[in-house]
């Protein structure tokens, strides 16, 4: 809302994006610290509208379950029975009434998922009609969208993708089709499925450039060319300086790399506290570096370095401020300057280290450096040094930096920022997402004890686990029985047991198991799209299991008797729950432990 640059780990700009526009729709100046939580608002954030389109989002996700069912080919029933989990399951609400960015993600992962399979059920009768292109078009639109959101909106599209290749080589196999209408079909599904995604996913990074264009506090992490870039901060104190550097240059040296903080070269009157030593003081494997000068003798080969430009366009030695990356290479030992990453002890006031590296090979960018401010120094020479260049060229890195070049640069910082792991009060593993043995607690009343805690209905997601393991081995004993050539199912009902197996299964499994690979710090909100496929998949398998393997009329009674008492309870614990979702009644502790399940049981287990 201030337009000022920022970088976090949060995700890609459109989540942002779309918050603020809540903000800008009602009015927000962006005048507010969100450095707190539990601060009060002040009286110019307008929190109705920055709830807005996440609560939006939230809401439609109960229609989309709905109209998924359907596109399944299941019942009305069925589908019906999906929309009102979808609407009754306490942590969904709770992500959804505030301003976060799950529930705008999950609003884009069925979006894909519906659009595909309003398109893939367009193919059937009406291949290229108006219809058949615009649900294409929109299942790409909305990939896109996703991992605009978050980076795991990236799962749902590799998930989209995969189930489009399989049919997609069907499609190769199909001989009543002619080779170029086989051609056409698979260009239109690039086209729609991989072009237009990263077409949009590069609009969203050119829109937030363009939108945060100003200075600030995030700006050290990014390269001097992106930081001249922007307006203020660097560009105003470069603005207007040479461009090319040249002997008797006073300069100021940046390491690219910049890790673990920003590192700029210098040297000053401290020394270090031992005798001058070959092996550098933090680092043995690499030479220690040292500054010596004496204006009365010349200079001893030990102080001489020979300057590499690392990315210069042609063969001209141009070297240019900001824009030349250089590497030093001391001509007696061929070490280069490196930067080592550790910080001196205190006798270095906590500075970087600088050394020698040896064997180093190849481009990295502890080795590499480049010039942040430049002139031609102060003394009467200054003129004749300006005269003999020929007057250079002023740097305008905002002209001379592409948008790719920015695009690239922040999209790798975005993917290489680590926040702090250190471990958080609520934090959780995988494994606790599952059993629900973990909760966060999200906002307490300033003067009662009302409170809101993100908490799963206990019985959607026991029982979502239930219906993966029944939907995994009743495939399994399928496939078994079909390898016997013995078809337990009609054709039909097996192709639509499999795509909604692909799609819920499958998109329970892409959105969670890859998070047991992930070493960044986890909440139980990153369960939360992986739970959506699951309550997807429950209705179906109650279905199926009505349809299929219930013999009789008796048994099918039976069952739905036992499934209308199911849907009961969990309409039940969610209503148990409303005072933790909705924060709207004043809880003693008491009645704090009886309503978080798991303090509950373990009381139970007390006693007993």
């Amino acid at each position: 809302m201030k337009q000022i640059f920022f970088l976090d780990d949060s995700g890609p700009p459109f989540g942002h994006m779309v918050l603020a526009l809540g903000g800008y729709l009602g009015g927000f100046d962006g005048n507010f610290l969100w450095n707190r939580i539990g601060a009060e608002y002040s009286s110019n954030v307008p929190v109705w509208s920055l709830r807005l389109l996440p609560a939006l989002a939230g809401a439609l996700s109960v229609p989309m379950a709905y109209q998924i069912v359907l596109e399944l080919h299941f019942s009305h029933c069925a589908a019906m029975g999906a929309a009102l989990l979808m609407l009754i399951e306490n942590a969904l609400i709770t992500q959804s009434r505030l301003m976060l960015l799950e529930s705008v993600l999950i609003f884009f992962n069925l979006l894909a998922v519906l659009s595909y399979l309003k398109f893939f059920n367009c193919q059937k009768h009406s291949p290229f009609s108006l219809s058949w292109w615009f649900w294409l078009t929109l299942t790409g639109v909305a990939c896109s969208c996703a991992v605009g959101i978050k980076y795991m909106g990236v799962f749902t599209y590799v998930l989209v993708l995969g189930v489009a290749a399989v049919h997609a080589w069907h499609l190769l196999g199909d001989q009543t089709l002619s080779n170029v209408c086989v051609f056409c079909h698979l260009l239109a599904r690039a086209v729609a499925l991989l072009v237009i995604p990263v077409v949009l996913y590069l609009l969203f990074f050119y829109v937030h450039l363009i939108l945060v264009f100003r200075s600030g506090p995030h700006d050290q992490i990014m390269s001097s060319a992106f930081q001249a870039s922007l307006e203020g901060g660097l560009a105003r104190i470069t603005q207007g300086q040479p461009l090319e550097v040249a002997f008797g240059s006073q300069v100021t040296l940046r390491n690219v790399f910049g890790k673990p903080v920003p590192c700029w070269l210098h040297s000053h009157q401290d020394t270090y506290p031992m005798m001058h030593d070959v092996a550098a003081p933090l680092s043995p494997h690499s030479q220690e570096v040292s500054c010596y000068i004496d204006y009365n003798i010349s200079m001893p080969a030990q102080n001489l370095w020979r300057l590499e430009i690392v990315n210069r366009g042609s063969d001209t030695d141009v070297w240019k401020t900001i824009l030349s990356e250089v590497r030093f290479v001391h001509v007696n030992t061929s070490a280069v300057l490196k930067l080592s990453g550790a910080h001196l002890p205190d006798w270095g006031y906590r500075q970087l280290e600088i050394v020698g590296e040896k064997l180093s090979r190849g481009y990295h960018g502890s080795t590499v450096w480049n010039v942040e401010e430049h002139r031609y120094g102060a003394s009467q020479e200054q003129r004749e040094r300006e005269r003999e260049l020929h007057s250079p060229a002023q740097v305008d890195v905002s002209r001379n930096l592409s948008f790719m070049a920015r695009f690239s640069e922040l999209q790798w910082r975005m993917l290489a920022l680590r926040s702090d792991d250190s471990e958080h009060k609520y934090s959780s593993s995988p494994l606790e997402w599952v059993t629900l043995d973990t909760n966060i607690a999200y906002w307490l009343h300033p003067r009662t004890s009302a409170q809101i805690h993100l908490l799963g209905n206990i019985v959607i997601w026991v029982s979502g686990s239930l219906a993966l393991a029944i939907y995994a081995l009743l495939s399994l004993w399928y496939l078994l029985r079909r390898r016997r050539n013995v078809h337990d199912l009609p054709q039909d009902a097996w192709l639509r047991w499999v795509l909604a197996g692909a799609l819920c299964a499958g998109g329970w499994a892409v959105n969670y198991l890859p998070f047991f690979l992930m070493e960044k710090t986890l909440f139980l909100y990153h369960y939360l799209p992986a739970l959506t496929f699951q309550i997807l998949l429950l209705p179906v398998v109650l279905q199926h299991i009505s349809d299929h393997l219930c013999r009789s009329q008796l048994q099918r009674s039976i069952f739905s008797a036992l499934v209308v008492a199911w849907y009961s309870s969990a309409c039940h614990v969610s209503n148990t729950l409303r005072p933790l979702t909705y924060g709207d009644k004043s809880l003693s502790p008491h009645e704090l432990k009886a309503l978080r399940w798991k303090d509950s049981w373990d009381i139970l287990i007390r006693k007993h």
